[in-house]
């Protein structure tokens, strides 16, 4: 089994400005991306690595949350901030349960306000701006590229609006929990592709098609792959599984171009994702332990690089 790892020699010939040392660097519908403790570790890893400003205003913002009371209930005055920063990764995902009073337009953009950046006045739950379909196939099946607005457009129109010195504090309260969430989504493999081949000419929906176990049962290869590193609920549990995760190489972590991530979540997918044990179309296929092995390995390094990718893009949004 392969191991994919997002090294700068084995990326595609893309080159991307990342430091004033380093010139250039070569690199290259869906369920949730990431479950809500692997989008907490990624908020965790991030506000370990924000600057002091920036926790400072990350704070406020975060208090127009219409959640953040419930966010912070049983956090102590001294882990409120943090907590609140953690938990803030789940709230888009939260709006898509049903009772949220946000309104289910569906995993296909059609409403004219399917892009709208309208803060929390709007009650769509944008299920579409959690993923890219970057479609790739392995026999020649016809491709459809993806749909916009999606998570590469969202996260552009967020980034350019928190840092904008006119946007309202509410929109960009609004903008940095989508941020939060979406930045941990792209670095999900499968929320960035998905397979067509001649039994899923339509796709097979970020793995969400590809069975794990026989029906009835309804394991597939997009949960496994949330669920990698483990499904606690808990952010105090988030924040000590990312101060156990092995830093990720800077260069990697300073790049701050979403396609690139994008495309290396591609590739991981390829080289990582759809490989022995999983074969061409919907399964089922039997994971086995090695499978699951290198997954939480990749999946761990995408989440630690995720959450410095993420501190580096509000630390220069908020500076």
């Amino acid at each position: 089994m392969r191991y994919w790892h997002p090294s700068i020699e084995n990326s595609p010939m893309k080159k991307v400005a990342i430091s004033a040392v380093l010139a250039s660097l070569l690199c290259a519908s869906p369920a949730l991306a990431w479950n809500g403790f692997g989008h907490m570790t990624v908020a965790a890893v991030a506000y370990d690595k924000l600057t002091p400003t920036t926790k400072t205003k990350v704070a406020a913002l975060l208090k127009l949350n219409p959640s953040y009371s419930d966010w912070v209930a049983t956090a102590s005055p001294q882990e409120r901030d943090e907590v609140a920063f953690v938990t803030a990764a789940t709230w888009p995902d939260a709006i898509k349960k049903r009772g949220s009073g946000f309104t289910d337009d569906g995993n296909t953009p059609s409403s004219p306000d399917a892009a709208k950046n309208d803060g929390y006045a709007g009650k769509l739950q944008h299920r579409y701006w959690h993923y890219v379909d970057v479609p790739f196939t392995p026999d020649g099946t016809p491709l459809k590229q993806p749909r916009t607005p999606n998570a590469k457009t969202q996260i552009a129109a967020f980034r350019t609006a928190l840092a904008s010195s006119s946007a309202s504090d509410a929109l960009k309260s609004y903008d940095l929990v989508w941020l939060i969430h979406l930045v941990g989504d792209i670095h999900q493999p499968l929320h960035c592709t998905s397979r067509f081949d001649h039994d899923q000419p339509d796709g097979d929906r970020g793995g969400n098609l590809v069975a794990l176990c026989a029906r009835p049962c309804r394991s597939e290869l997009h949960a496994l792959w949330d669920d990698i590193l483990g499904t606690k609920t808990d952010p105090k549990a988030a924040i000590k599984k990312a101060a156990k995760l092995d830093a990720p190489d800077p260069r990697l972590a300073a790049v701050k171009d979403e396609e690139v991530w994008i495309d290396e979540s591609v590739r991981a997918a390829k080289a990582s994702v759809y490989i022995d044990p999983i074969g061409v179309g919907g399964g089922p296929f039997t994971v086995d332990a090695e499978y699951r092995r290198q997954a939480r390995a990749v999946a761990a390094e995408r989440v630690a690089l995720a959450g410095a990718r993420l501190a580096n893009l509000l630390n220069s949004a908020l500076k």
